[in-house]
């Protein structure tokens, strides 16, 4: 496959999942915001904002509002979701003829939506949902209508490592916000595995449970561990399987940081849930550096900036 295919295929993958999982974030925050009047509004967008690795004036105010036009609807801001959107559409343009035309159908239609401001105009609540929406549509015309092949791995693989990292800054807005009930709720239900949780731990709902349950579930799809082991799959597809050793950077990577998790006692984890959360991030920029250098001639993406610093 083409290198320039190749890249886009992998970073419509993360691009379509980092609109979907900022929604997802700014819908737990706005959520939290409203239901919890006795925290600090500018504290709480302060870190979301860093936890999303956007800068922004110390000095200056900073308001829900800011963070509305800094993550969602400013298509200049380059973590906003309006402009991974347009990102995504951009690199479905290089790789048209790899796709079909269900997904290219689906991808620019919501492009449309954005620039022609419907996204803007809907409102936080329900904006948010049709982000969720639309990313189900492109994924589900994609899982339907590809084969298989090298560009199916490469969009899986951008797929499965921006959802490691979104789920790391989920994992780290709740960790934040502190407390056991309401932030944990909200993050499960964002992640769309709150029912789940609550089959998974017998209605238990701790802290402890929820991080567990986010990090290193083998069950369940957005979790950290379950998004690792398919994004080194994919590698190993792509690679066609070495007898000996890896000879690809981005596995290395990746399976060390998966293991690191999942034979950690969760108690180290746990007590420093931010600090893990942004090794995490900085080990997913790292493995698309490696991707990158592998298996592309260019650097058609735009990789997240980390956490906090």
């Amino acid at each position: 496959m083409l290198s320039r295919i190749a890249e886009s295929m992998f970073w419509i993958g993360r691009y379509v999942e980092r609109a979907e999982d900022t929604a997802r974030i700014l819908d737990v925050q706005t959520q939290l915001l409203l239901e919890d009047t006795s925290g600090s509004e500018e504290t709480t967008c302060r870190n979301l904002l860093a936890i999303m690795g956007v800068e922004f004036d110390p000095d200056a105010r900073v308001d829900t509002r800011l963070v509305l036009e800094q993550l969602a609807y400013d298509s200049s801001a380059p973590a906003s979701v309006a402009a991974v959107l347009g990102a995504a559409r951009e690199s479905a343009r290089r790789a048209r003829e790899t796709l079909s035309v269900a997904m290219w159908e689906a991808l620019n239609t919501t492009h449309r939506s954005v620039v022609t401001g419907q996204f803007r105009a809907a409102g936080p609540a329900t904006g948010f949902r049709w982000v969720r929406d639309r990313a189900a549509l492109i994924n589900g015309a994609a899982d339907a209508t590809m084969t298989r092949d090298e560009g199916w791995q490469f969009l899986m693989l951008g797929r499965c490592l921006e959802r490691a990292d979104m789920t790391s800054r989920l994992v780290a807005t709740a960790a934040y916000a502190g407390g056991i009930g309401s932030p944990w709720t909200n993050t499960l239900r964002a992640c769309g595995g709150y029912e789940a949780f609550l089959r998974t731990y017998k209605g238990a709902e701790t802290e402890r449970g929820a991080a567990e349950f986010l990090l290193l579930d083998r069950l369940f799809p957005r979790s950290v561990v379950f998004s690792l082991n398919r994004a080194e799959q994919c590698l190993d597809n792509l690679e066609a399987g070495g007898r000996a050793g890896f000879q690809n950077d981005a596995m290395r990577l990746i399976g060390r940081t998966r293991a690191d998790l999942e034979y950690r006692s969760l108690s180290d984890v746990v007590a420093d849930l931010p600090g893990e959360m942004e090794k995490l991030q900085r080990t997913c920029a790292l493995a698309t550096d490696a991707v990158t250098r592998r298996f592309f001639a260019g650097s058609e993406g735009t990789n997240w900036q980390g956490g906090r610093v």
